[in-house]
């Protein structure tokens, strides 16, 4: 696929994130806005979809889709009206489009716009499904020799997050408190952590609703699009209580996504496939066509005050389980899915040092300390820090973007609970 053009001119250029081709979905808000508005990016303006909708541009019912403030009740309405959605927007800003006029007056700077989260999130997943992340990590706390758990080659495993944590890129995450034991202690202690990290994933709304086993591909079906994630994790709190029920408190401070929810179809020219498996996977968990996205993805680290490193860089294809997988393994006992469930990736960390993305494999557990451009060094995120995810599908002659997905670290807050 090349380039579709636009009669937005900003959206025309091979390095933009977000041309004809994309048409990504979310939430904004403007000084002239009494409530946030159900946008599409396009170049560098947003298309007012719930002014459109409201002035008869976009019809696709009886009822209003664009009324509130997120992206939900697209989703409930299924696969053809996204198609139909789809096809109508890409008819309005098309180049040499009939009704372009009347467009042009629900366009919005994105300089102007303040962007909100993009759908309201039923249940948060979130995945250990990357296997040069679960090697490394696994090498560390437990030898090369037993680095992946007995299970992990024949399922993806997860744990079930909170999605009350799950914010919007931009929004500033605090320092959390917790439970502190390292090997020497004699006792837990009650502290801030101190190897705080993040984690480079993607994130997969579900946007059909299930109440059985899914197929992958049904599972497929069932993805609406995707996002760029960042699961701020607390390394010593989750040292401490992982065992034997896995995360908690170290997951639950905040997930960053990105403002811009791109859907399953801008993504289709980008498809390739899993990694080859040694172990054969049980038929309900088997490929059934390309189910990863080539996607390259970076993170950068801005000091408080200084300038930005990319620290890492890797690719969504690197992934061993597809989120098809996730989702299908995560409905196999019945377990009912809902419309604006997210579902993390699992850190995405590639096969070299620089392809690592958390800081707890780029510093190996703080033993070997990461240089920054400015000659500072990182073992996990210091206060002041700002995180940017970024992420990127490259066609002939354009771009599929997300926008940043980004967030700064805040010191922790008084301690909560001491004695005055």
């Amino acid at each position: 696929m090349s380039l579709m053009k636009s009669w937005v001119a900003s959206a025309n250029s091979a390095a933009h994130p977000f041309p004809l081709n994309n048409l990504p979905y979310g939430v904004f808000s403007t000084a002239d806005l009494e409530e946030p508005h159900c946008g599409v990016a396009i170049g560098d303006m947003i298309l007012d979809v719930t002014a459109a909708e409201a002035a008869g541009l976009v019809d696709l019912g009886e009822e209003p889709l664009f009324d509130a403030p997120m992206w939900n009740p697209l989703m409930e309405e299924g696969p053809a009206v996204w198609t139909a959605l789809r096809a109508r927007l890409v008819a309005l800003l098309e180049d040499g489009a009939n009704e372009r006029a009347k467009v042009e007056l629900f366009l919005v700077p994105q300089a102007d716009a303040e962007m909100h989260m993009p759908f309201q999130v039923s249940e948060y997943t979130d995945f250990y499904a990357g296997r040069h992340h679960a090697t490394n990590v696994g090498t560390m706390f437990r030898g090369a020799e037993n680095a992946l758990p007995p299970n992990w080659l024949h399922i993806p495993i997860g744990y079930n997050g909170r999605a009350s944590s799950v914010v919007v890129s931009g929004t500033d995450v605090q320092r959390p408190w917790g439970q502190l034991k390292g090997p020497n202690d004699a006792a837990p202690r009650w502290a801030p952590s101190a190897r705080f990290d993040i984690e480079l994933e993607m994130g997969a709304i579900v946007g059909m609703a299930s109440d059985g086993p899914l197929s992958v591909q049904a599972a497929d079906d069932a993805i609406f699009g995707y996002v760029l994630l960042n699961d701020w994790s607390a390394r010593d709190i989750q040292a401490w209580e992982y065992q034997p029920l896995g995360p908690f408190q170290a997951k639950a401070t905040a997930t960053s996504i990105s403002p811009w929810i791109v859907t399953k179809a801008a993504l289709e020219p980008f498809r390739c496939d899993t990694p080859a498996r040694e172990v054969e996977l049980l038929d309900h968990l088997k490929d059934c066509g390309p189910m990863l996205y080539d996607i390259e993805l970076e993170v950068g680290l801005t000091p408080e005050g200084g300038s930005e490193s990319v620290i890492a860089r890797t690719n969504y294809k690197e992934m061993y389980y597809s989120s098809a997988q996730q989702l299908a393994h995560h409905a196999t006992s019945g377990c009912p899915m809902n419309v604006g469930d997210l579902l993390g990736s699992g850190t995405i960390s590639g096969p070299e040092k620089g392809n690592r993305g958390s800081l707890l494999e780029l510093s190996w557990g703080g033993k070997e300390p990461l240089e920054l451009e400015d000659g500072a060094t990182r073992s996990f995120v210091e206060d002041g820090d700002r995180l940017v995810l970024k992420g990127t599908a490259k066609g002939k002659g354009f771009s599929v973007g997300f926008g940043d997905c980004s967030g700064t670290l805040l010191p922790a807050r008084s301690d909560p609970f001491a004695r005055g």
